[in-house]
This record gives structure tokens, C-alpha cells and sequence, in this order.
């Protein structure tokens, strides 16, 4: 054989070494990944297969053995429940958790702190006037008569005995005489249940008056059906905005109301409460996303500029609290608090137009998020002019919505006045004209203000979020 014939050969005998050994790492690197990716989905081997493959397979390196060692344990981090992920997570949810606490604790705290400090109705054995439950037993005799003038209403009075219900005369049978007019007129049957005024004089000896109908139970009721319906019809979002009207009824309530009596500037006070409810409530609709946290802004720089303008005009048309209905009961309750009148009428104003503002706001916000998930790649300019298209649309009726409802609740003094045959000049210079006038116009201004606002900041949110 010559010295050629032996180097061919031996060169075949390595080339087929080598391929057979590219073969191997290749199938070890395929088995590699097979498994890298049944760790990752959560499969394992059983025990028994692997170690036949260990056994059956090629014998593997030092340095290959600690590379896929150190490949297993990245996928076991990876995959584990305990990982830097899974860790990441509950810290987060600690984190909120311990936030939400905390700030549960301070809302309890500012609850409590406003309604203390007031010295409450004393009643005594001797004295107090309280109010209860009665059923009517028995209608002992009838003195009515029918007034074509009003409508067929019956006036006149009514001898009836009743049973005293709740509070501390409960159990008591006592006859009351019910007395119906145009003004006060409580037309009742045997077995109705209604309200009593109680009058103690003296230890066990009071006076009964018939107060008027018994409406809790009713009032419940359509609150249900209400609370029903939005939650039936909205879902998880009903079951939410029902949530965030709570929230905010509370915060009238047993906030406002409250710090007002305390002598507490009310402007401010409604300001910053009103500013809290819509950051609340547009977390509870969307949490914290773009379109949520630029709706909420928005919502508060609406706000903001009907007050701005609220009081600009009721400085220029020289408006108060005192040119108000309520102005003297307010005086006499003024006497007993430290209540300051002057920026009442501009709070009603804001918590007026808080709710169109809020809606004005969220559809702008929503609708710009739809239009930026539908074309990633939109400029912030072209984003923030398709929130102001469609704010411009939806501001009209909002501010509809708004004149409409302040007119329907002034409608029986409209009617008043047309009856009357005032004159224009004497109608535009009334307290009532000016009055609605500022509340409608002021709330339609935040409304009007909060688009562009709302479009602006949400087109920035939102497209710098794409960019990131």
C-alpha cells in the first residue's frame, strides 16, 4: 500500500470522526433544547428516562457538564414560582396592599375627625321632640271634604288611632287627629304605616302629631332597584361605578357638609374633595392606565375653570349666598356654627357640574385610547386633534344636559314668573335669573374647557407610552 493510499484513508477515518462527532453535539444540543423548553412549559422527565439516557448517551465533558448546569438553573429561576418575577409580583401586591390601608385609614380618620366635635339634640326624660314609626289602627272618624281647586284633594281632618312602633313610647296605642290642607296633606287608611312628630313635656306625658308619610322602606327600595340595574346591565364596571357613587356621596356628606358647619372654606374644601372622588372613581372604572390618569386630569382642569369662572361672575353680577332661598335658614344655622355663607353657591356650582365633567372627560380619554391601539404609530399631534373632534361633538350635549337639568329643577319658578307677566328688564335683574344663570353657564365652561385638556394630556400619555 503506498504512502498516498495511507494519508487517504486516515483522512476519511477524520472526516468521519468529525462528522460523527458534529453529529453528536449537534443531537446533544437539539436534546438541550428540547428539554430548556419543557422546563419552561412545566413538563419533566420522569427520573427513569433521564438516567437512561445519561447512561445510553456519550459521555459529556467537565465544561460541557457545568455549561448545562449553569443552563438549568437560569430555567429553573426562570420557571420557579419562586423567582425574581413571582418575587416582583407580591411585593407589588404587598405594596398596594399595605398603600391601600393605609390610605383607607386616613379617609376613616378625616371621616371621624369632621363629624366630631357637635353637641347633638338632647333629649331628656322630661323633654325632646323625636320621630318614629306609627300604624295606623283604625280610622275613628272622617271630616274631608273634595277641593275641585285642588285637583280633587281631600282636606279637612281625620280622628285616628295608631301604634307607636319604635323609640321609647314604642307599644303605646294613642289617638292623634291628622289634619289635611293644600300645603300639608297626608291622606291615610287603616294599617298604613307612617311618620310621627312625638312632643315630651314631662316623664311619660307627650303629644302626638301625624309628620308625614313613612318613605324609608321605599327610598330603600329604589335605591336596590337603582344599584340592581347597574350592576345587572354594567357588570363588573356597574358593579364599580355603583362603588365610586358611594364614594362620592360620602364625601358630600360626611365631608363636605360637615367641615363646612366647622367654619372651613368651602371653595377649597370641594376643590380638593372633588379632585379626590374623580381620581377614585376613574380608578375604579380603568385603573391605572393612561387613559384613566389623563381622563382624571382633565376632569380636575375642567373643574378648576368652572370655578375660575364661577367666581369671576359672581363677582362681576354681584351674586352671594345670601341671594339664596336658603339664605335665612343658613343665617340661623350660622348662629350655632362657625358656617361662612360665602362660597356656598360656588360649591354647589363645581359638585353640580362635576358628573358631565366626568363624562365629557372619560369619552374623550376612551376614545383616544381606542384610536392609538388601532394605529400604534400615531403623532401625538394627530392623536390629541381626533380627542378634540370628538370632544367637540360630545360637549354639546353635555352642556345640553347640564342647562336642561338646572331648568327642570327651576321649573315651578319659571312657571312662577311667566304667570306674572314680568317684564324683560325686570326678569334679567332678578337674584333667581342671575343665579341659575351663573350655575348653568359655569358648569358648561368646565365642561367646554375640559376637552382640550383632556385630549392633550392623554395624547401625551399615551404616545410617549408607545415610545417606551
Amino acid at each position: 500500500m503506498s504512502k498516498k493510499t495511507i494519508n487517504t484513508n486516515v483522512k476519511n477515518r477524520s472526516e468521519r470522526t468529525g462528522d460523527s462527532d458534529h453529529k453528536r453535539t449537534k443531537a446533544r444540543e437539539t436534546e438541550r433544547a428540547a428539554n430548556m423548553q419543557k422546563r419552561m412549559t412545566g413538563e419533566r422527565e420522569p427520573e427513569k428516562q433521564l438516567k437512561k439516557k445519561k447512561a445510553g448517551g456519550s459521555v459529556l465533558t467537565r465544561q460541557e457538564k457545568t455549561k448545562n448546569a449553569a443552563y438549568g438553573s437560569e430555567i429553573e429561576m426562570a420557571s420557579s414560582p419562586y423567582g425574581s418575577n413571582q418575587s416582583d409580583r407580591k411585593r407589588k401586591i404587598l405594596g398596594n396592599l399595605l398603600l391601600f390601608v393605609i390610605l383607607c385609614a386616613v379617609y376613616a380618620a378625616a371621616l371621624i375627625w369632621a363629624n366630631s366635635g357637635y353637641e347633638g339634640y338632647t333629649i331628656t326624660d322630661t323633654t325632646g321632640i323625636e320621630y318614629e314609626r306609627a300604624k295606623v289602627l283604625t280610622v275613628l272618624e272622617e271630616n274631608l271634604n273634595t277641593d275641585d281647586s285642588m285637583e280633587n284633594y281631600s282636606v279637612g281632618s281625620m280622628e285616628l288611632e295608631i301604634e307607636i312602633l319604635s323609640g321609647r313610647y314604642a307599644g303605646d296605642v294613642v289617638e292623634v287627629t291628622n289634619y289635611l290642607s293644600a300645603m300639608f296633606n297626608v291622606d291615610v287608611d287603616e294599617g298604613d304605616i307612617i311618620t310621627i312628630r312625638i312632643d315630651t313635656s314631662d316623664v311619660d306625658t307627650y303629644s302626638v302629631s301625624v309628620y308625614n308619610y313613612y318613605r324609608t322602606v321605599g327610598i330603600i327600595v329604589i335605591l336596590l332597584l337603582f344599584a340592581a340595574a347597574l350592576i345587572l346591565l354594567g357588570g363588573k364596571q356597574g358593579a364599580k361605578a355603583f362603588l365610586g357613587l358611594v364614594f362620592t356621596f360620602l364625601n358630600i356628606v360626611f365631608l363636605l357638609v360637615p367641615l363646612a358647619l366647622k367654619g372651613v372654606p368651602s371653595i377649597p374644601v370641594t376643590i380638593v374633595l372633588l379632585s379626590v372622588t374623580t381620581v377614585v372613581c376613574f380608578y375604579l372604572l380603568g385603573g391605572w392606565q393612561a387613559k384613566t390618569i389623563g381622563g382624571a386630569l382633565g376632569c380636575i382642569c375642567g373643574v378648576c375653570f368652572a370655578a375660575l369662572f364661577g367666581t369671576v361672575s359672581i363677582a362681576a353680577l354681584h351674586i352671594t349666598t345670601y341671594q339664596m332661598d336658603e339664605a335665612e335658614a343658613l343665617m340661623l344655622a350660622r348662629s350655632d356654627y362657625g358656617l361662612q355663607l360665602s362660597g356656598l353657591f360656588l360649591s354647589s356650582i363645581l359638585i353640580t357640574a362635576l358628573g358631565a365633567v366626568m363624562d365629557i372627560a372619560m369619552s374623550v380619554a376612551s376614545a383616544q385610547a381606542e384610536i392609538q391601539s388601532k394605529q400604534p404609530a400615531i403623532s401625538l399631534r394627530e392623536l390629541f386633534a381626533s380627542g378634540l373632534r370628538v370632544g367637540r361633538d360630545a360637549s354639546g350635549t353635555m352642556a345640553n344636559t347640564l342647562v336642561l337639568a338646572v331648568a327642570g329643577s327651576s321649573l315651578n319658578m319659571f312657571i312662577l314668573i311667566y304667570s306674572y307677566q314680568v317684564t324683560v328688564t325686570q326678569l334679567l335683574n332678578t337674584d333667581f335669573v342671575a343665579i341659575e344663570l351663573i350655575r348653568s353657564v359655569a358648569g358648561s365652561m368646565g365642561i367646554i374647557l375640559a376637552v382640550p385638556c383632556t385630549a392633550a394630556i392623554t395624547a401625551f400619555m399615551l404616545t410617549q407610552r408607545e415610545k417606551k
